[in-house]
């Protein structure tokens, strides 16, 4: 039973990742995998970076190709071996920021190219009908997946963030292509979803842990990043088994958003978009007072109800024009309200509903993060 295999295939990636990180742990710090706290990084301390590799190596084990997409998956997996190597070499020396971008977009257009995963349809926005891209596919394909490799990354600056927001993705990818009849993808995306379970187990606070046991690093979020990709436009773009791509912006609302406008941001001030900065929506949500496991819980939740209120609409035969406006506006929002810090906190303090209370939980937080 293919749904059998699956789940066995998923709770594998699940065992190989949670017991590659519990095998790692005790070396990282001799081979330098190790993310030492300074300048804006503010966990109390050094901390092991093995999630990444874990995941990948759960994925690798639990994916075994089919002679239907041998090579679509091999193409896949150099893609994400490449993806995690400069992510790898990132954590560990700094690798300048056109590096990092040149093997992203490398290790994309191997998954576009010879892996053939390509965007060739855009969704139509004011009254206009979907566009084929022809010859633009590949590199609207590169262009996108370094995009969200690059909007993990910098979500992926909170504990569990940037873990539980992929994780949520991928279910809502695959209940997707589930109801689409697309059993192969789907399985793919709960292989992935196992993978980050078993790394959530280290890297969530959970009321028994004082903090992340371990983090993802560069590796990880690249590898994510890419693999989200990899199953969004396989889901979208598949005449055989049809799902709007206007829903694919929807389960992964808060990286893409707080990675466009951060952007914007910081070349209207004359800054690199890949400046290091306190200025992510976690970090704002954190100056409110919530602590990291609100946060997460926080903003997955958003993800989740938006992204199942999306779906729901475009079942409702809701135009699809009008939903991608919507994000765009959602983007616009979030735009107007971060254009003073200030402002921001203050409506996540609101959220929040202790004011009063700021200053004490700030400091119950530090005790916790120490």
């Amino acid at each position: 039973m293919p749904f059998v295999q699956d789940i066995v295939a998923m709770m594998g990636a699940f065992l190989v990742t949670f017991l590659g990180i519990r095998l790692l742990l005790p070396h990282a710090e001799r081979l330098g995998w190790v993310d030492v706290p300074h300048g804006r990084k503010d966990h109390a301390a050094p901390t092991p970076m093995v999630g990444g590799l874990a995941m990948l190596l759960g994925c690798c084990v639990a994916f075994l190709p089919g002679s239907a997409e041998a090579t679509t998956l091999r193409a896949f997996l150099v893609s994400a071996v490449l993806v995690a190597l400069i992510g790898f070499l990132d954590d560990r020396w700094d690798v300048r920021w056109f590096w990092r971008l040149g093997v992203h977009a490398f290790a994309a257009w191997i998954m576009a190219r010879p892996g053939g995963v390509v965007v060739q349809e855009i969704p139509p926005l004011l009254g206009l009908d979907a566009t084929r891209l022809g010859f633009l596919s590949v590199p609207f394909t590169v262009f996108a997946t370094v995009g969200l490799i690059n909007a993990m990354n910098m979500i992926d600056g909170s504990d569990g963030l940037a873990g539980s927001l992929a994780l949520a993705a991928l279910l809502m990818l695959a209940c997707a292509a589930l109801y689409a009849g697309n059993q192969v993808l789907a399985g793919r995306a709960l292989v992935v979803s196992g993978a980050v379970g078993g790394f959530l187990l280290w890297n969530l606070r959970f009321p028994w842990t004082a903090r992340a046991r371990t983090f993802m690093g560069d590796a990880g979020s690249g590898f994510l990043g890419l693999v989200i990709a990899w199953i969004a436009f396989r889901l979208t773009q598949n005449p055989g088994h049809p799902v709007s791509p206007v829903l694919a912006l929807w389960l992964l609302p808060i990286p893409v958003m707080d990675c466009l406008v951060l952007i914007v941001r910081r070349l209207q001030e004359g800054r690199s978009p890949f400046s290091a900065g306190r200025d992510h929506i976690h970090h704002l949500m954190a100056d409110a007072g919530f602590g990291p496991l609100r946060i997460v819980l926080a903003l997955v939740g958003f993800s989740c109800a938006v992204g199942l209120l999306v779906a729901q609409c475009l079942r409702w035969d809701v135009p699809e024009p009008l939903l991608l406006g919507s994000y765009l506006l959602l983007c616009l929002a979030w735009y107007l309200l971060t254009r003073r810090r200030e402002r921001a906190v203050a409506f996540f303090r609101r959220l929040r509903g202790r004011t009063a209370c700021e200053d004490n939980a700030s400091l119950q937080d530090r005790r916790v993060e120490g």
